[in-house]
């Protein structure tokens, strides 16, 4: 199967607040294998959507360790954080972070350029296509629903063709019918590109989409659940 995408080792994140330091992650243990899809839940506060911060980058973990491909995160500086993501991950928020004065194929294009494509308008163009959005190239993100908003934020993340795809409530900003289409676009890229999936969600559905979850409860993995491939077909 190949070196673990993910190593976790009593990973533990703490923050200060005006009432005191908060213990948000409380010794996470966790190994994710390539090609994986890995869906976390849990009620609100428990710390799933800390638990892809620090995965990402985003937040450093203030004790333990953390590995992604063989490399400590904790150790890196700030540079070599966003250099690493720019290299091997793609990261969908539940808020679309489109840049406004930006077309579409623009916002895909742009970390594209940063990382030296020469190709990246072409590739934008592609991605963009790929999702549904081949007329929508020209429009900015004032012009676009939320669902084309969403899409163009996975064109984005998918464009440079990353080796994980972090994914924090997907379609918490969207109707069902618009959800779904955004999952099925997700779940098509980790199928077809081999993509590492990680995604956070609150919707059971999504979750019985990967091939695990993990549970997740006041800053620990409380159980997790492996899924057989076609489990879904048969129920």
């Amino acid at each position: 199967m190949g070196d673990p995408i993910f190593e976790l080792r009593g990973a533990t994140l703490a923050l200060d607040s005006k009432a005191g330091r908060v213990e948000i992650l409380r010794g996470v243990d966790l190994t994710v294998e390539p090609g994986e899809a890995l869906g976390v839940v849990g009620p609100s506060g428990s710390g799933k959507s800390s638990l892809l911060m620090i995965l990402g980058g985003l937040e450093r973990a203030t004790g333990g360790e953390v590995k992604a491909l063989g490399r400590d995160l904790t150790a890196m500086d700030e540079d070599a954080l966003a250099l690493f993501r720019r290299d091997h991950m793609g990261v969908v928020f539940q808020s679309f972070h489109l840049i406004p004065t930006m077309t579409a194929l623009e916002n895909v294009a742009a970390p594209l350029e940063l990382a030296g494509d020469r190709d990246a308008f072409e590739k934008a163009e592609s991605e963009l296509r790929l999702v549904g959005l081949g007329d929508r190239l020209d429009h900015y993100p004032s012009q676009l629903s939320g669902g084309e908003q969403q899409r163009v934020a996975l064109a984005r993340a998918a464009a440079p063709s990353p080796d994980i795809l972090l994914a924090d409530e997907p379609t918490g900003n969207l109707d069902g019918t618009t959800g779904a289409g955004i999952i099925e676009l997700l779940f098509d890229l980790h199928e077809k590109r081999g993509t590492t999936l990680i995604m956070v969600t609150h919707a059971p559905e999504l979750a019985e989409r990967c091939s695990r979850v993990i549970h997740i409860r006041d800053g620990l993995i409380e159980r997790e659940e492996k899924r057989s491939v076609g489990a879904e077909a048969a129920e």
